[in-house]
């Protein structure tokens, strides 16, 4: 198997339809293309042959292209490209794209999968029967979650970040369902990471599909329909407070607590009923997660749990004090059966 930019497809490649992908992520189809912002954004096909062409069009974020279930390449910032798979058995063949980092401040595109001569793009997976929906900050996305020796600088961050095996992503492979990783690194419900950008928050960000569009809606085509959403807001929220800040511990707590309920409830109107809400208590906001979701309890919403994302044997060995890839796992392997035993019909 031979890969790269050039290859026997660059003279003939036609761009295949949107049509013949699946994706569960949240993308804007702009025709030929699909634009999308979101880490962990994730592309399926099959096709017919002993190649396939990955058409891109990305200089600030990295990929995985995988067939039949196995890595054969990594992308980082591939730019305007169509990369070549080839040298395969003649035959079908799965493949997958999956943006591996965070980039809010750009846009990417995703243009489809393209046959190698000979070959036939072919009609596009099905989607799974479950979904799942993970909100969140950088623990969501799997910041820095490739353990390595050197100092954590921008660039390292992003290279060694791999959002495809984030807890979240574990999770939802271990409960074969589909799913979103909406998650922004940096960002809280009421402050974000030792205070910066005090004008804006998670929830600035939530309904967008691009990210760095302001005013942009995500336009949910109406196969998007979880029946569960887990949600892990509150490690930026309670970062060491900063001089100057004008938060006191109370009036934070207070304010955090208001903004969580509000969440919840934007969710339960979004979702609906049948779709159970999960709130992950993790490191300082525990307590108050907790006490949100009795809350909700109390006031007759029963489909609002808690999670404790138990620390116990975690490593933190990720970039800058992160969860590693080794930890992701563990997680995953601790959510997986608590998010099973929730009344969805699983």
């Amino acid at each position: 198997m031979t890969s790269g930019r050039g290859g026997p497809g660059q003279a003939a490649a036609v761009r295949s339809a949107v049509g013949q992908v699946h994706t569960a992520g949240r993308v804007k189809d702009c025709g030929e293309t699909l634009q999308f912002s979101w880490p962990g954004v994730y592309f399926e096909g099959r096709f017919r042959g002993t190649g396939v062409g990955v058409v891109l069009d990305c200089a600030a974020a990295d990929y995985d292209v995988q067939v039949d279930g196995a890595t054969v390449a990594t992308l980082v910032t591939p730019g305007d490209t169509t990369y070549w798979i080839t040298g395969l058995r003649d035959g079908e063949h799965a493949v997958r794209v999956v943006k591996r980092n965070d980039t809010p401040g750009e846009t990417s595109a995703f243009g489809g999968f393209v046959a190698a001569p000979g070959g036939a793009v072919l009609r596009r997976p099905a989607p799974r029967d479950r979904q799942i929906e993970f909100i969140g900050d950088s623990i969501t996305v799997g910041y820095g979650n490739v353990p390595h020796t050197d100092a954590c600088d921008p660039e390292q961050v992003k290279r060694n970040t791999n959002s495809d095996v984030s807890h979240g992503a574990l999770t939802a492979r271990l409960l074969d369902a589909d799913y979103q990783l909406n998650g922004f690194s940096g960002l809280g419900l009421v402050r974000n990471v030792a205070g910066i950008i005090p004008d804006i928050t998670y929830r600035t960000y939530y309904d967008r599909a691009l990210l760095d569009v302001d005013g942009d809606v995500w336009q949910n085509p109406g196969t998007w329909r979880p029946r569960i959403v887990v949600v892990n807001l509150g490690s930026n929220d309670f970062s060491d407070l900063t001089p100057g800040e004008p938060w006191t511990p109370d009036g934070l707590a207070v304010a955090y607590r208001t903004a969580y309920d509000e969440f919840l409830r934007e969710l339960r109107t979004r979702y609906g009923s049948g779709t159970s809400l999960v709130a992950v208590g993790f490191d300082r906001n525990a307590e108050h997660v907790r006490k949100v979701v009795e809350a909700r309890n109390d006031a007759g919403d029963r489909g609002v749990h808690y999670w404790f994302l138990d620390q116990a044997g975690l490593d933190f060995l990720g970039c800058d004090g992160h969860t590693s890839a080794r930890d992701d796992r563990l997680i995953a392997d601790r959510l997986a059966p608590f998010l099973r035993s929730l009344p969805t019909g699983w």
